[in-house]
């Protein structure tokens, strides 16, 4: 299933020989080809997998043109092009005014992908690019850099449409070094966070472990369950899907003589995880590994070998690994300050 484009259009804010940042448009909307479709769905992609998403929706309480226009743009009263450039220009005062420098191309990209509206837009910088033709002779170009995309938003217009009220219809990436990357992005668009993606996916994790813990099942039954849980993910993170709360009553064993599934479970908790959310792709590592590190040591192992090869006292809070992996084994024995090899 690929992203259906609608409309597409590029504007760059750039920097100006005298110090000044500028709004340079782009005349008209492209043309959907099969390049722009191309372009569209690796956008989509791209942003399902970022990690460190937010969710949120506008602050009713403030004015703010991308809000406000959106209503037209749905029923198709505003051209899209013009809307790109009222909001395009609304993003350079909006960084003017946070006294940032922030450059790059903005995309408007507004495509369905099964059967929900949506409307993306994000500022990439570009990346140059060496090809070399059947002559052997070497050019060079620019391309967008969609690996590096930090700054984008992707609206649920469907659901902004018919279920606003839940705050549930922004999607944001954030994180770079430490602080929010859509601090003005996110004042550009007048959004407020509501759910924090990461968090709702640690949670899951923890309260999996929970619900598989009161089961009477083995070690081994568990990890079953886990794997399960992370193929379950990774199929999500690879159609761009959400994580649905009700499919893991099919995804986990049910409890007891009424074998209530895992969303009976999550109701019954004092904060239920969201209903439905975008899967983080590290929590399928997660899922089959413990890791940690501090104070100089750093430990991962799969999960199934906690009981077997490898032992945790809590008492004593040592863990105790049998059978060293070679490469480590072969350092350890070479160093000086193992002894071992004196």
């Amino acid at each position: 299933m690929s992203a259906n484009v609608q409309q597409f259009v590029v504007h760059r804010i750039l920097l100006t020989n005298d110090g000044k940042l500028n709004f340079l448009p782009r005349g008209s909307c492209f043309e959907v080809n099969s390049e722009i479709t191309s372009l569209g769905a690796q956008l989509h992609t791209t942003f399902n997998t970022k990690p460190g998403k937010g969710v949120g929706g506008f602050n009713d309480e403030q004015e703010n043109p991308v809000k406000d226009l959106l209503p037209d743009v749905i029923s198709g009263d505003l051209d899209f092009h013009e809307f790109s450039l009222i909001a395009g220009k609304h993003l350079l005062d909006t960084i003017v005014n946070e006294a940032m420098l922030e450059t790059g191309f903005v995309i408007f990209n507004r495509y369905e992908y099964l059967a929900t509206d949506y409307l993306m837009i994000a500022m990439l910088d570009t990346k140059e690019h060496v090809e070399v033709n059947h002559h052997l002779e070497i050019s060079q170009s620019q391309h967008l850099d969609l690996s590096k995309m930090q700054i984008a938003v992707r609206i649920d217009l469907t659901q902004f449409d018919i279920n606003k009220e839940q705050n549930r219809y922004i999607s944001f990436l954030k994180g770079r070094m430490g602080r929010k990357v859509g601090d003005f992005f996110m004042q550009f668009i007048g959004c407020e966070e509501k759910v924090d993606i990461k968090q709702q996916n640690k949670r899951l994790l923890h309260e999996v472990d929970e619900y598989l813990s009161a089961e009477q099942l083995d070690a081994s039954e568990k990890q079953e369950h886990r794997q399960a849980l992370a193929e379950y993910y990774k199929q999500k993170v690879d159609l761009g899907e959400e994580v649905q709360i009700t499919d893991l009553d099919n995804v986990l064993p049910r409890q007891g003589a009424t074998e209530d599934g895992f969303s009976t479970y999550n109701a019954s908790l004092p904060q239920p995880i969201e209903a439905q959310f975008q899967p983080d792709r590290s929590m399928m590592t997660a899922m089959k590994k413990f890791s940690g590190a501090g104070n100089g040591v750093s430990v991962s192992f799969d999960r199934k070998l906690l009981g077997e090869r490898v032992q945790y006292d809590v008492h004593t809070d040592t863990l105790t690994i049998k059978g060293v992996p070679p490469n480590l084994k072969d350092q350890l024995t070479k160093s000086d300050n193992s002894g071992s090899g004196q």
